[in-house]
């Protein structure tokens, strides 16, 4: 696992989700227009985290766009319910 790399994007991830739920908190008129992009955000480094763990470095410096994409989907490995 890239520790280095996972990290970088759970951190993300993290200061997304306080930034959120202070957010959500603070302001009353929060709604749909301002969760949306911060959930995108949220997910995109969460994604990225679990689909590009095993990346090596060279692999990170010469992403692609297909390799982008398919970092930031949803993961197909990783089962949410059983």
């Amino acid at each position: 696992m890239n520790r280095e790399w996972v990290l970088v994007h759970l951190q993300e991830a993290q200061d997304q989700l306080t930034r959120t739920i202070k957010e959500i908190s603070d302001n009353p008129d929060y709604d749909f227009g301002e969760f949306f992009p911060a959930m995108q955000h949220l997910y995109h480094h969460l994604n990225t985290a679990w689909n590009s763990r095993d990346a090596s470095d060279t692999e990170l410096a010469h992403q692609t766009n297909v390799t982008y994409k398919r970092w930031c989907s949803m993961p197909a490995d990783l089962v949410m319910f059983e």
